[in-house]
């Protein structure tokens, strides 16, 4: 069975950093391409970041450019995401989801293209 499961979520204060992980279980990430979702409490999930399956190309919406970086380790079946100089308007549950399986040099940027979704992690960002 095709699992995903984000971690690395919790309490950080404005200007802080996290890194969140997902991690494949079930499958291997290899063939699939990656995106990092976010809801935020009574606001539409919206889709921060992408990347591709062959780890070539990346996505980042303008909320949160220069800030987040993504990223993928396949020997690990996992993909991350870096967050630095946290805004208390990033607070919301992040997601990471698959959208695959296909070998291709991009990825999209549209919430219903993803197949195969994790929990989600929490991150309030709050002084």
């Amino acid at each position: 069975q095709l699992q995903l499961a984000e971690s690395g979520g919790g309490l950080v204060q404005p200007g802080g950093s996290l890194r969140l992980s997902c991690a494949a279980s079930g499958f291997t990430l290899d063939y699939y391409g990656i995106g990092w979702f976010r809801q935020a409490p009574g606001k539409e999930r919206e889709q921060i970041s992408c990347i591709s399956s062959t780890g070539g190309s990346t996505n980042y919406a303008e909320s949160v450019k220069g800030r987040f970086t993504i990223s993928r380790d396949n020997a690990k079946n996992t993909v991350y995401l870096q967050m630095n100089s946290l805004e208390p308007e990033d607070t919301a549950v992040y997601f990471c989801a698959a959208d695959g399986p296909k070998w291709i040099n991009l990825c999209v940027m549209e919430v219903g293209e993803y197949d195969y979704w994790g929990q989600g992690t929490q991150v309030p960002v709050s002084s």
